[in-house]
């Protein structure tokens, strides 16, 4: 079966259009088959988001690792005039939010990576959703790895249920960052590390 950060160039393509309001903000996002949660928002992801931007009202140079069809970076782009990095493995989802950006008359800069392998930056906050189904170790590299790419101060968000290893994910990362549990919410858990 093919997953969502693989590219899978004989997917036939299906366009839907999905659509989220932020305070008044107003956004529409083309998704479509071989993309992370192409039918709706993906819970976890908006719950990311929302949490990070009632905590978060300053701007600054955030990358969105993992960043499908664009959702999060958009918006932070937006209601924080930010200036977004968005990366991903996937070609499709990364076509997807070229075009999402151009929906949202919104500029941001998106290529393509595998974790950070072609990311030289730092950046003040790194999001992620990260992707589950790619296994422990993707996962571990996303994560722990964020700290090659912060700014001093810079903060790591990320998103993960509790049934796909929330707390020992937790413990693992405590030994990297100083980490917070900042929402809990029908089984997802929202962090927040930041570096000793």
């Amino acid at each position: 079966m093919d997953h969502y950060f693989t590219n899978n160039q004989n997917l036939k393509s299906e366009i839907k259009t999905l659509s989220y309001s932020y305070l008044g903000n107003d956004f529409a996002f083309l998704s479509d088959n071989g993309v992370f949660s192409k039918e709706h928002i993906d819970y976890g992801s908006k719950l990311l988001l929302e949490t990070f931007l009632k905590n978060h009202h300053e701007s600054g140079k955030f990358l969105d690792v993992g960043c499908g069809y664009g959702f999060m970076g958009i918006v932070l782009a937006k209601v924080l005039q930010a200036n977004v990095t968005m990366i991903d493995v996937n070609k499709r989802a990364l076509h997807l939010t070229k075009r999402n950006l151009d929906e949202n008359k919104l500029n941001a800069e998106v290529f393509e990576s595998n974790g950070y392998e072609n990311v030289t930056d730092k950046y003040d906050v790194i999001i992620t959703n990260p992707p589950v189904r790619a296994g422990k170790q993707v996962l571990l590299d996303i994560l722990i790895g964020a700290k090659e790419h912060l700014n001093k101060n810079g903060e790591l968000w990320y998103v993960l249920r509790k049934d796909h290893g929330a707390k020992s994910m937790e413990k693992v990362l405590n030994e990297h960052y100083k980490v917070e549990t900042v929402e809990k919410s029908k089984g997802f858990y929202i962090f927040c590390c930041k570096i000793y």
